[in-house]
């Protein structure tokens, strides 16, 4: 028997816009004022949910349980299956040594400490989030800073402030991946707006760091340096998220920016050679800036070891990205199940469609040609490169498994969230509710997605929350729903530096403990700054620059 979505069922937009929200309010207090851990928020969260759609939006109660249980299989594959295998070729990194080395090899290339911001807090910090994502570039960078000597404020905030433009794409582009699964949008069209909205900002934000840290006068001694490392990231990011997919953008760029930057410095240097370790201006940890410690200097072979998993990886990923790779890879093994009681049972209906819309429910195992299925032969070849033994890597494997466990089940309870806000049609009560703000929306959707990772400390969560509201205010008010997808996104990379989750993670790789209200503090500012330029950047897209809405791909 076929359901229909009611988006009003009380019959009062004020009530059922409140309703529609509990459940998204009851994880963000969670997650952001009592400070539960996420996977307990995210449960809260569900649970809401599933009371929501039964009880006050009439969903029967087993298509509910479905729509979460379809939800958290897809947070399993493929988003935590990307998860569980990139921090698995991490700890194999850091086990044999060979982090430390690639540490040292980008630490001694210049004794300035504005160009070292660049280097490790920028473009390192980028490749990472490219790579693997979810609090991994804030780890890596803050602590290389610290070890290079930088205080701890500065090593945080200025880990936080650099870890933004390249969020969209994070972790082989999860977060668009989620949104356009979930949500379904058309990826590489989703993919393709995002990348005519932040290399805007990865050109900007190099400048902006380096202000944060030095100054305005400080910034303009190493202009050249600062563009040079912007463009170089920035055009590959346009051209690889318009022309290829979401999977490498970050790490593609990441790479062309390190090349680039580590060539000029060879044939350019400043005339001032800036060694200051603190903030400009009041800087409340100046006192516990510590001296670099001795880089050691490897040869050239230990280097080539060192980089040769990051290598592997990029070329798997961009093999498994490639759309006959992947077609002849789901020819080989991916079965499809209709989930029996949801597909093709819940029926869209106007105003949000023109005519009433059944919703599909198939869950697709692409076990073969699943990024992350790339990433753990990657990771394989990778530990053989690094001389580990089979029974080595199995035992890395499994510890890895029990060490994001957590995250894996967050993932799935915030996939089945989003999914049942979707099949529900509660998020669709939101989007009606937000396309009141009229002319003002693509200002305000953005911010939302601001707000979203603020919250829950992930654009990929800011995407499953409220990326069918986007779809849906758009729709509503004449804009393109892509534009507003992508807005959430984008918006939301500016939301990274002032979650809970990146803060903890900044104080803990500094070891400066019990102050993050102080990082947060700082951090505020440029925050809700980068995030307001987003708004306008986006506004202008939707009503004076309509061309870059074209799909040119």
């Amino acid at each position: 028997m076929v359901w229909q979505q009611i988006y009003d069922p009380f019959h009062n937009m004020v009530i059922s816009t409140l309703l529609a929200a509990v459940p998204v309010v009851v994880m963000l207090v969670a997650l952001g004022f009592l400070h539960i851990k996420a996977h307990i928020a995210a449960g809260l969260g569900l649970l809401a949910a599933v009371v929501v759609a039964i009880f006050a939006y009439g969903m029967p109660a087993d298509m509910a349980g479905r729509a979460a249980m379809y939800g958290g299989f897809t947070g399993l594959l493929p988003i935590g299956w990307i998860v569980l295998n990139i921090i698995f070729l991490q700890q194999l990194a850091e086990q044999n040594g060979s982090f430390k080395i690639l540490q040292d090899s980008l630490s001694g290339i210049t004794e300035d400490r504005r160009l070292q911001l660049l280097l490790i807090a920028f473009c390192f910090g980028a490749f990472f989030e490219g790579a693997a994502g979810f609090g991994t570039p804030v780890a890596v960078t803050a602590g290389i800073l610290i070890g290079l000597g930088f205080s701890p404020l500065a090593a945080s905030g200025l880990s936080l402030i650099a870890n933004t433009a390249p969020v969209a794409f994070g972790a082989l582009g999860t977060p668009v991946i989620t949104l356009a699964k979930v949500h379904g949008y058309d990826l590489m069209e989703v993919t393709a707006m995002i990348g005519r909205q932040l290399p805007f900002f990865s050109l900007l934000v190099p400048f902006w760091l380096i202000w944060a840290f030095a100054g305005r006068k400080a910034m303009m001694e190493i202009w050249p340096a600062i563009l040079v490392t912007g463009l170089s990231f920035a055009i590959p990011q346009y051209l690889v998220s318009n022309f290829i997919g979401p999977e490498l953008v970050d790490i593609i760029a990441a790479i062309v920016s390190m090349v680039c930057l580590v060539l000029f410095l060879r044939v350019w240097q400043p005339k001032n050679i800036w060694t200051s370790p603190t903030m400009r201006g009041r800087d409340i940890s100046a006192a516990e800036a510590k001296p670099p410690r001795v880089m050691v200097q490897h040869s050239r072979a230990a280097l080539v070891q060192a980089w040769m998993p990051w290598l592997i990886l990029t070329v798997f990923v961009f093999i498994w990205g490639l759309p006959p790779v992947k077609a002849f890879l789901n020819s080989l093994f991916a079965p499809s199940f209709p989930i029996a009681g949801l597909h093709n049972l819940i029926e869209k209906v106007p105003p949000v469609v023109p005519t009433p819309h059944k919703e599909s429910a198939v869950y697709v195992l692409n076990l073969l040609s699943a990024t992350g299925t790339g990433i753990l032969l990657a990771a394989v070849i990778g530990a053989l490169v690094m001389k580990y033994r089979p029974v080595e890597i199995v035992r890395t494997f499994f510890r890895t498994f029990w060490l994001v466990r957590y995250s894996l089940l967050t993932i799935v309870l915030m996939l089945g969230l989003g999914t049942l806000t979707r099949f529900s049609g509660t998020d669709t009560t939101l989007g009606l509710a937000f396309a009141n703000t009229g002319v003002f929306y693509p200002f305000f959707g953005t911010l939302m997605g601001w707000i979203g990772v603020a919250m829950t400390g992930s654009d990929t969560a800011s995407n499953v929350l409220f990326g069918g509201m986007q779809k849906v205010a758009a729709e509503q008010l004449g804009l393109s729903p892509n534009l507003m997808g992508a807005a959430n996104s984008s918006g939301g990379v500016m939301g990274k530096m002032i979650d809970a989750q990146s803060i903890v993670v900044a104080s803990t790789a500094t070891r400066w403990f019990n102050h993050e209200g102080d990082i947060l503090r700082y951090v505020f500012f440029h925050s809700i700054a980068l995030a307001c330029l987003v708004g306008l950047y986006v506004t202008l897209q939707a009503y004076v620059w309509p061309f870059t809405l074209m799909v040119i791909h």
